[in-house]
């Protein structure tokens, strides 16, 4: 009888751990946006989110992934990981709520919403001195591709 329970007991372990959420890695050129449907295809701009249950949503840019979060704001808050690619390292997902983005006319990104993420804050701001625009948040840039608020 106690061998049956250990069994059990790394069963539900095993059946646990995989079910445990994780990124995944974008497949360029061979998944389409979650919100818009276009392949996803320029891995600087790519964008993700994983649901609490392991299922991850693929995005061609932040905006399209702001976008589907204001239409689908329980996604949000249910999201295990919403997570951006940083401009710099192409492929590499951070945290959308802790990177910066730049809202430039110089830097056009995928959606025409010209927002591009870094993952902190300096090199945001580098990139800003030189391509000019407005830094935000990724609060800042959610209300931004609600109000449909291009670059000025």
């Amino acid at each position: 009888m106690k061998t049956y329970q250990n069994i059990l007991f790394i069963l539900v372990g095993l059946l646990l751990f995989a079910c445990k959420p994780e990124p995944q890695q974008i497949s360029y050129g061979q998944t389409n946006c979650g919100h818009c449907n276009m392949t996803v295809s320029d891995s600087r701009y790519g964008a993700e989110l994983v649901n609490s249950k392991g299922k991850a949503f693929f995005f061609d840019s932040a905006e399209c992934l702001a976008a589907y979060l204001n239409d689908n704001p329980k996604q949000e808050q249910e999201a295990a990981f919403v997570l951006v690619t940083d401009f710099t390292k192409p492929n590499t997902l951070v945290d959308a709520k802790q990177a910066a983005f730049l809202q430039s006319e110089q830097l056009p990104s995928p959606m025409g919403m010209f927002l591009t993420a870094f993952a902190d804050a300096q090199t945001a701001t580098q990139f800003q001195q030189k391509h000019t625009g407005r830094l935000l948040s990724w609060k800042e840039a959610m209300l931004a591709v609600q109000k449909n608020e291009k670059p000025l």
